[in-house]
């Protein structure tokens, strides 16, 4: 986008990363939050969305200039929601300026008035003014005589005396109960603010302090939250670790590390084993920061587009953990994640003292135990770190990664994490981030289920499915899984974004983990059934939503 000339207030398109231009507001931004160096940038508040985030000036265009391009180019349904709330701002502003400029209008009358009915009281030079127009009037052979009401003589010494009191207004200074109305930027930008400020909130550690992991890292988006009684700090802090009572750690990152290119990658060689749907997004994300990356995938042929955008090739796992200092590995499930250590020419056999190894599979905890055990003993040191999301969220690089295991080598890993996510959590000892993924995963794998039997109960009661959508969409379970799931279940798009076959076995391993433990899991349960009976139906390399087909056969 080209540069432009904005100010604080102004309505623009703003690009964020690597999203669509979406429309929102210049407005001022937290005064702890540091603008970033660099190039000129403005703080905007996003519409339709929590998000805010300084965006480059040649990343923003004047909205109404270029509303129908961007109309035109974007049709998604909560990118029409962001315009209509841009409309919707826009009459309200319009509502409001023309009942202040209505109220201005009678301010300046009621102003005039009172002067009127003051100029008489303003004492000698009143009453001078009213004989000189006497003296013109009688010379001029008028034969009435005008007389100006309250200019007698017996009033002069009180009207001087009300003159001198009254003549500080008359020099333009406001009346005491005005002085709020004059402010430097308009009540709908300090109102959008009032929330804004609001929003930006850090929940501080209890007896640990929040310190810096690498001056490198910076906050540049950051989302509200409705929580008001949350303690907060100033965000001042380039990349903070926010230990939590739990003893997890949270490491706040953003897309804007996209946007304004501002990741310092690590010099540490990066090795990557897996191009499947999440690695493909992930490695890709870690070339474009500037990280040295060498790939190897069981299908050779995934590799070629990475080595065309600078990746080096290794010929086995083995080699690439022997030539890189950290490698990360994504693949399928335990075996899959099993074969690629202890198989032949396997990442064990290219450990040795101080070689690092960051798992990102969903596995379970036993298995991901067994492997940090193999690489340790060999002088390597391992971390944990499945991710949540899918597809496109991996290939916009806001995934969320639970880590556990090495402390150090999470820290070591935050280059890495910051390129392929939007926030990554440590959450201790290894098995700890497993079990949390496989939660997280049980409960999505419930929801779609729930969402397909909902709208094939719609279906067969004759109930609108878009209807059903849309309310759903306007309540309290709106979301963009939500939405996009369901547009994909009414096209009858299964294009996979997550496998079925992987959600059918994360519920799996989850309703195992309950088991080990002696938790019911039945809601799990259930939905594994229906995932069931659509891999029976050969859904299994299809989208998670193809679990709609099992409630329609």
């Amino acid at each position: 986008m080209a540069a432009v000339s904005l100010r604080l207030g102004d309505l623009v398109w703003g690009k964020l990363g690597r999203y669509p231009p979406w429309p929102g507001k210049i407005v001022n931004p937290p005064k702890d939050l540091k603008k970033p160096r660099g190039k000129k940038c403005f703080f905007v508040k996003f519409f339709g969305t929590e998000d805010h985030a300084w965006i480059k000036v040649e990343q923003l265009k004047p909205y109404h200039a270029h509303k129908e391009e961007m109309i035109k180019i974007n049709k998604g349904k909560r990118f029409q929601q962001a315009v209509d709330a841009v409309e919707e701002f826009l009459r309200r502003a319009k509502g409001k300026d023309q009942t202040s400029s209505h109220n201005s209008a009678d301010d300046k009358n009621r102003r005039n008035s009172s002067e009127e009915r003051s100029r008489p009281n303003s004492g000698d030079e009143k009453r001078k003014l009213s004989l000189s127009e006497g003296k013109v009037k009688k010379n001029m052979g008028e034969g009435k005589k005008r007389v100006s009401s309250g200019s007698s003589e017996r009033g002069s010494k009180s009207s001087l005396k009300r003159a001198q009191e009254q003549s500080p207004r008359k020099r333009g200074r406001p009346p005491k109960d005005e002085k709020d109305l004059t402010i430097p930027e308009s009540s709908t930008i300090k109102g959008m603010m009032a929330g804004t400020m609001a929003a930006f909130k850090w929940q501080p550690t209890v007896n640990e302090p929040v310190k810096d992991a690498d001056p490198h890292f910076h906050h540049f988006l950051l989302s509200q939250t409705e929580k008001p009684a949350v303690c907060y700090q100033a965000i001042t802090k380039k990349l903070k670790i926010c230990e939590e009572e739990t003893g997890s750690t949270s490491i706040q990152a953003a897309d804007s590390t996209a946007v304004n290119g501002s990741i310092t990658p690590t010099d540490k060689k990066i090795g990557f084993l897996g191009l499947g749907l999440m690695g493909s997004g992930i490695v890709s994300n870690l070339l474009k920061m500037g990280h040295t990356v060498t790939v190897w995938n069981r299908t050779a042929e995934k590799c070629d587009l990475f080595i065309q955008e600078g990746a080096r090739l290794g010929r086995t796992p083995a080699e690439v953990v022997s030539t890189c200092d950290i490698t990360f590995a994504c693949v399928s499930d335990p075996k899959a994640a099993k074969d690629l250590v202890l198989g032949p020419s396997g990442v064990l056999q290219g450990i040795r003292p101080g070689k690092c190894y960051v798992d990102m599979s969903t596995v379970d905890a036993d298995t991901v135990t067994e492997l940090a055990q193999v690489i340790v003993s060999r002088g390597g040191r391992f971390l944990e770190a499945p991710v949540s999301g899918n597809q496109q969220l991996s290939n916009d690089g806001m995934l969320v990664i639970l880590a556990a295991g090495d402390r150090g080598l999470y820290e070591d890993c935050s280059s890495c994490f910051q390129a392929m996510g939007k926030t990554s959590f440590f959450l201790g000892e290894v098995g700890n981030a497993a079990k949390m993924m496989l939660i997280v995963n049980m409960v999505q794998g419930s929801f779609m289920a729930t969402i397909a039997e909902g709208l094939t109960l719609a279906q067969v009661t004759g109930q609108s499915q878009q209807t059903f959508l849309d309310i759903l969409n306007q309540g309290q379970l709106a979301s963009i899984f939500l939405d996009q799931k369901c547009q994909n279940i009414l096209q009858g798009n299964f294009k996979p974004d997550f496998y079925l076959k992987y959600i059918q076995k994360d519920l799996r391993l989850a309703i195992a983990l309950g088991d080990a433990v002696n938790h019911p899991t039945p809601m799990a349960a259930a939905a594994n059934e229906v995932y069931k009976r659509a891999k029976a139906l050969d859904q299994s390399d299809n989208d998670m939503s193809a679990v709609y087909r099992a409630y329609i056969h």
